[in-house]
């Protein structure tokens, strides 16, 4: 099996790893009620969900 010849610097494997950054999700605005929310995913206003502006589940509460 193969084996490195010589140890590999922490410089040049800190310069391979520099592109691996974290970037801020991009965010939409609901039309229908003004949340602010991750794009093609459903989120969450006051217990109802909706999804692509539209009322999915409505909440409702037993009692």
């Amino acid at each position: 099996m193969a084996n490195p010849k010589r140890k590999i610097s922490k410089q040049r494997k800190n310069k391979r790893r520099t592109h691996y950054k974290a970037v801020t999700p991009s965010l939409a605005t609901c039309s229908a009620t003004g949340a602010i929310h991750v794009p093609h995913r459903a989120y969450n206003v006051d217990g109802n969900l909706y999804y692509n502006g539209k009322l999915v589940i409505e909440n409702t509460q037993i009692g």
